[in-house]
């Protein structure tokens, strides 16, 4: 049986493969793949040797602690947070002392980072105040999620303790959100020029997204120098107003995560998939987000008591995927942050 596959996705694969990054028009042919195509298993391959080239076996675990709920007013159409998901009917600010107990927990099971998640009228200095405290308690790089920033802020946030902020230009910005994506991009410009690490994801990706605005949006992590980058699909938690759209698979993310880490090239330092499932840890993700705290794909106002995968089955799922999460992190070397780049193979070393 020959294996030969289409000479045009053949030449995309080799250029994706040995890390030049692709084009989007690139990006596009190989998103229009068949699932069940040839191609399209080559894809997966061709992306796996990517990261695994430029990863070595890190398997990275980045562990979300959501520290509030509340019927947010933003009502951006794809969260379960939002007043008018109608979830939510009260304020609830989880305590320090389950903040505390939620990032010791992270530091003992072997988190790379603790991802700080805020609604987007979480007050600002008690996400400073909670930072300088678990600064001071845990090891554990932290990185903020929170509404857009000026430099005044991001200044704020280095001196608290942060050293990376995750923010994203969602798929339907300014559609089915209240936010301009010209001030999201000004945001990540700031983390930039802050010193603060840009963490980022195209999401959260529904079915009836198009190929050409995913594409911009992985395009989008290159240029501006994303630390990471990966997929997430939309969650349709029970009543959302996407429900009727349905969800993709995780065979087409696996795809996707596939398409964006070619895309990518030998410029980030991880790529993530979320939810954590095994197929896209063999389509060049490397990067799995456990969860606590609020989560804007859950009903339950703690998530680790819900859809939220736990540290050790995360860590579990990239052991069995051949990924290897006691390795330290590609994401925060000083070695990869002095040159720039992931880490070269000697650096790990």
């Amino acid at each position: 049986m020959s294996w030969r596959i289409d000479p045009v996705v053949a030449e995309i694969l080799g250029k994706g493969r040995a890390g030049a990054g692709i084009s989007g028009d690139e990006a596009l042919v190989l998103l229009y793949l068949d699932l069940n195509s040839r191609e399209n298993y080559a894809l997966m391959e061709s992306a796996d040797h990517l990261s695994r080239a430029c990863f070595g076996a890190k398997g990275e675990l980045h562990f979300h602690i959501g520290l509030n709920v509340e019927p947010c007013p933003m009502d951006c159409s794809f969260c379960s947070l939002t007043r008018q998901a109608g979830i939510f009917t009260d304020k609830i600010e989880f305590s320090l002392d389950e903040i505390l107990a939620w990032a010791r927990q992270g530091e003992a099971e072997g988190a790379d980072a603790l991802n700080l998640m805020t609604t987007g009228t979480f007050s600002f200095s008690r996400l400073l105040e909670i930072g300088r405290r678990l600064k001071r308690e845990v090891e554990v790089p932290l990185v903020a999620n929170a509404r857009d920033i000026n430099h005044a802020e991001g200044e704020q946030l280095l001196d608290a303790g942060f050293v990376g902020f995750y923010h994203a230009i969602r798929l339907g910005e300014g559609r089915d959100t209240p936010f301009d994506p010209a001030r999201r991009l000004q945001t990540i410009r700031v983390l930039h020029d802050v010193g603060l690490r840009w963490m980022n994801c195209v999401e959260p990706v529904g079915p009836e997204h198009t190929a050409a605005e995913i594409v911009d949006l992985m395009l989008l992590a290159r240029r501006e120098k994303a630390t990471y980058s990966g997929i997430m699909r939309r969650i349709n938690f029970p009543g959302s107003p996407k429900e009727p759209l349905g969800m993709i698979s995780e065979r087409r993310m696996a795809q996707m995560v596939a398409v964006s880490r070619l895309v990518m090239g030998d410029t980030v330092r991880a790529h993530c998939t979320h939810e954590p499932h095994s197929l896209s840890l063999t389509a060049g993700a490397n990067l799995l987000f456990p969860e606590v705290g609020s989560s804007p794909r859950d009903g339950m106002a703690d998530t680790g008591r819900g859809r939220g995968r736990s540290l050790s089955r995360c860590a579990a799922m990239l052991r069995e995927m051949e990924w290897r999460p006691e390795l330290p992190s590609n994401c925060f070397r000083q070695a990869a942050l002095e040159n720039g780049a992931a880490p070269t193979a000697e650096a790990r070393r």
